[in-house]
C-alpha cells in the first residue's frame, strides 16, 4: 500500500529513509505486521521519496480508498539498491521474517492493542 505523495510529504523530514516495521490496520479492521519502506527504491529509479507498506496479510480483496493506519515500532536496515530483481526480493523477504520476529516482542506486541488503531466511528486522528 503506497501512501499518497501529500502523506509522504508530511512525514517527519529528519525520518531516516530505510526499512521498518510495525502494525498496520486498514479502516477498522484488525490489526496485522508491516514493513515500510521509506526512500526513493534506487532499484526502481524513483525521482520522489516514497512510503510503502507491506501488510503483512492475504486480504480477500483490494482496499483502495481505505484510511491506513500505521505504528512504526523499529528499523530493520538502510535503503539500498539491489543488482536484481531477485536480490531484490530476497532482501523484502528477510525484512518480512526480520519484522515478525520483533513484533512478536512483548515490548512491540503490546502496540498492537494500542487505542490508535480503535478510534470511535467516523474519527480520523491528527486530521489525517
Amino acid at each position: 500500500a503506497n501512501f499518497s505523495e501529500q502523506v509522504v510529504e508530511s512525514f517527519p523530514s529528519d525520518i531516516s529513509t530505510g526499512i521498518y516495521y510495525g502494525w498496520a490496520c486498514v479502516g477498522n479492521g484488525d490489526v496485522h505486521k508491516m514493513v515500510l519502506s521509506i526512500g526513493w527504491n534506487p532499484f526502481y529509479k524513483n525521482i520522489k521519496k516514497s512510503v510503502e507498506t507491506h501488510v503483512i496479510h492475504t486480504f480477500k480483496e483490494d482496499f483502495y480508498g481505505e484510511i491506513l493506519s500505521i505504528v512504526i515500532t523499529g528499523y530493520i536496515r538502510p535503503e539500498k539498491n539491489f543488482d536484481s530483481l531477485e536480490a531484490l526480493i530476497s532482501a523484502i523477504q528477510e525484512d518480512i521474517e526480520e519484522a515478525k520476529r520483533q513484533l512478536d516482542l512483548p515490548e512491540h506486541l503490546k502496540l498492537k492493542e494500542d487505542n490508535f488503531f480503535h478510534l470511535p466511528e467516523g474519527k480520523i486522528a491528527n486530521d489525517h
